[in-house]
């Protein structure tokens, strides 16, 4: 940690000044941040990141939180200087736009608020508002939801999160690539059949993700590794993906671990299948797992410590999403897919694309980032 000032030394400003930028920079890149986190990236101590947070709290640009501080929508702020009221357009043409953006998200309650909210701001930023409804995850044709959407007079462009797997996929991107106004792809990659011709996304490198836990866990010395993903999730696939070709990197043997699918925390089964993967967890000595999505490792831990199993001490753990494992104990390391950079992107796609809508189709691929907290550590003997 760097040296502190005294309780009575004012501190230079020429320090402090740059450090609350860079914290400032910290809690809007990370959609919000814990105190802890935040002290080890600046590396300075959890009492200067509460004084800077309060200083900033009473200037209006972050909001507290209980242990950290999350950041405050700019465009919401009477003080626009941070923000200009009329930005430059995507090719120069600083143009503003009048109208709507309407986003489609198959739920309201968990990953997508922080995407609906960037997206929010980011169209207020280019004179759009944010038409929001929700759907389902078991949606298996979005066209009845997505058609009101793309018919309303006032809809530019829509974001829309299809189910790309399903039955139907093929005649739902089909439609989508036929409708009048343009519609960008979150958190999905797809084709349209019909033209072989990709489609406008912006998603997260889920797979990247994955290798991110598995290196942070080999790093710490552990070579006996497994997966627990979701059965339902859309990003099991590329989170698979990700894990065994970490594997094959790090040239670990993948017969020394397991990979389970499990239902989804709310589901009656779910008790059940926690108690086979601690079985496994058991049988084949593995000492690090990465979880997907964060009630599951949550509900893993928990289930761990009343079947007397540490963590860290006798399992290491890795969520994945971090929407609330920062906040569980022990905190739990977590990979953050960069929600808040997904809905800014995607808007800023929409809005280039309505003043060049003959450039090519962009497909963007957004890195996530591995936050290390309590639940990892060191394996027994190494």
């Amino acid at each position: 940690m760097t040296e502190e000032a005294g309780p009575g030394t004012p501190e230079p400003k020429a320090l402090a000044g740059p450090r609350r930028e860079q914290l400032l920079a910290l809690v809007r890149r990370r959609d919000g941040a814990r105190v802890a986190d935040l002290a080890a990236a600046l590396n300075v101590t959890t009492v200067t990141i509460r004084r800077d947070l309060e200083r900033l709290a009473a200037e209006g640009r972050v909001e507290r939180v209980h242990g950290g501080a999350r950041p405050i929508d700019r465009s919401d702020r009477a003080d626009r200087s941070a923000a200009p009221a009329d930005p430059p357009s995507p090719g120069g043409k600083g143009a503003r736009l009048e109208g709507q953006v309407a986003m489609l998200v198959p739920g309201l309650d968990f990953y997508w608020p922080a995407v609906a909210r960037a997206a929010e701001a980011e169209a207020k930023r280019h004179g759009l508002r944010l038409l929001l409804r929700g759907d389902s995850y078991e949606s298996v044709d979005e066209r009845p939801a997505l058609a009101p959407l793309f018919e309303a007079a006032d809809v530019r462009g829509v974001l829309a999160v299809p189910n790309v797997e399903g039955q139907r996929a093929g005649e739902v991107i089909d439609w989508i690539t036929r409708q009048r106004a343009p519609c960008v792809l979150m958190e999905r990659e797809a084709v349209a059949p019909s033209l072989h011709r990709p489609v406008e996304s912006v998603a997260s490198d889920h797979a990247l993700g994955a290798e991110l836990a598995l290196r942070h866990l080999w790093g710490l010395g552990h070579r006996r590794l497994g997966l627990v993903v979701s059965r339902n999730s859309p990003t099991t696939r590329k989170i698979r993906l990700g894990f065994e070709r970490g594997q094959a990197e790090l040239g670990l043997d993948p017969a020394a671990g397991f990979d389970a699918l499990i239902p989804d925390t709310r589901t009656a089964g779910f008790a059940a299948a926690i108690d086979a993967v601690i079985d496994r967890v058991k049988a084949t000595a593995v000492t690090g797992l990465l979880v997907h999505s964060d009630r599951e490792a949550m509900g893993l831990v928990q289930r761990l410590e009343i079947r007397g199993l540490a963590v860290p001490g006798d399992l290491s753990v890795v969520a994945y999403d971090d929407e609330v494992a920062g906040l569980f104990t022990p905190a739990l390391t977590a990979v953050r897919p960069a929600r808040q950079a997904l809905g800014t992107a995607g808007v800023r796609l929409l809005v280039e694309r309505l003043l060049e809508p003959d450039r090519p189709v962009h497909r963007m691929t957004i890195s996530p980032e591995i936050f290390c907290r309590e639940s990892t550590a060191a394996p027994h003997g190494v």
